[in-house]
């Protein structure tokens, strides 16, 4: 069992003061609309690895690469990434770290001409992308995925009553083709969601807005899940 620190979208000022009540945290996994400042500190301040997905308001994070001698890069020039030094970005990508496979696909409807936004069509190729990739490192003998790690919610099952906080379908396809035992998600305030969490096949949705302990089995057909906590007197990012 891994205890995962969960977060997205509201900053828990008490965890400045003390970081004693998620201590026991060996892995942060972030759901977006987070400052990656506070990301940083949480990361640094329990010394363990964190992998993040974006938000619609986090910056545009697209187009940056890493060279084999180390070297940033971004359109070719050498730039500094803007998240937290040794976070890992899992947007439409598949990771392992601390014994968990993980699958991320960050970002919301798009409302805006921000970033981390998309359609339905978009969002759906971005999802099918990444059902090929998890469908490749099964055939050559990898587990299937632990974790969904998304911003938005699947469509109907966790979302708000307006358009910006609708869900999308391809997510509730995702997490039936890659049969994880957990899909975390950020962008509605729980209180705003016009249906609750549920289960999704055999796949338990949770919205982790704030902050959030659970206990996640790498290679279980199912997540024990201990008590959520959520914060309070927070700021939303």
């Amino acid at each position: 069992m891994v205890c995962v620190l969960a977060v997205s979208d509201e900053v828990d000022e008490g965890l400045y003061a003390d970081l004693s009540p998620v201590r026991a945290a060996r892995l942060i996994l972030a759901c977006g609309d987070l400052p990656f400042e506070y990301l940083g500190y949480l990361m640094n301040g329990l010394d363990v690895p964190l992998v993040f997905v974006p938000g619609n308001h986090d910056p545009d994070l697209s187009g940056y690469r890493q060279t084999r001698a180390g070297l940033v890069l971004r359109a070719g020039l050498p730039a500094r990434l803007p998240w937290p030094d040794g976070a890992i970005n899992a947007d439409g990508a598949i990771v392992e770290v601390a014994g968990l496979r993980i699958a991320g696909l960050g970002g919301c409807r798009r409302y805006s001409p921000g970033p981390n936004q998309y359609s339905d069509r978009r969002q759906a190729a971005r999802a099918r992308a990444l059902r090929r990739r998890a469908w490749w490192q099964q055939r050559r003998g990898q587990r299937r995925v632990d974790v969904l790690l998304t911003h938005a919610p699947p469509l109907g099952i966790g979302d708000g009553a307006d358009p910006v906080h609708r869900g999308f379908a391809a997510h509730r396809g995702l997490a039936a083709a890659l049969r994880p035992a957990v899909m975390l998600h950020g962008h509605v305030l729980p209180h705003d969601a016009a249906s609750p969490d549920r289960p999704l096949g055999g796949t338990d949705i949770r919205n982790v807005t704030g902050r959030h302990l659970m206990q996640i089995s790498p290679g279980g057909t199912s997540a024990e899940l201990g008590r959520g906590e959520r914060s309070s007197g927070g700021r939303h990012a």
